[in-house]
């Protein structure tokens, strides 16, 4: 029986949310193109990233410990849910050079 990739395992997933530079290999090998966190800045993948995390069903924290979501957006830069759809908001309208989606 084959092995899982390391991005579906422990040793391929960040404890402190996300993947680690072992779970990026392993999806590469997959064929996927993923790079890693934008922790900081205007880069519209960001606010991509925090818009779309912002509405993912599922709680935030599990029996008081946060959940790979919640961590995941911390990783990202984001303090909650609702600080992630905030903040994907402002670095669009940024981007856009100050014109606001309605």
């Amino acid at each position: 029986m084959a092995k899982t990739p390391a991005w579906q395992r422990k040793e391929g997933q960040n404890p402190k949310g996300g993947l680690n530079a072992k779970g990026r290999a392993s999806l590469r090998a997959a064929g996927q193109n993923i790079k890693a966190p934008v922790k900081a800045g205007d880069n519209p993948r960001r606010a991509s990233f925090l818009a779309r995390m912002a509405g993912m069903p599922g709680p935030e924290y599990k029996d008081g410990k946060p959940t790979r979501l919640l961590l995941s957006l911390k990783a990202w830069g984001a303090s909650s849910k609702a600080d992630a759809k905030k903040k994907a908001a402002s670095i669009s309208s940024r981007n856009k050079g100050g014109k606001r989606a309605s």
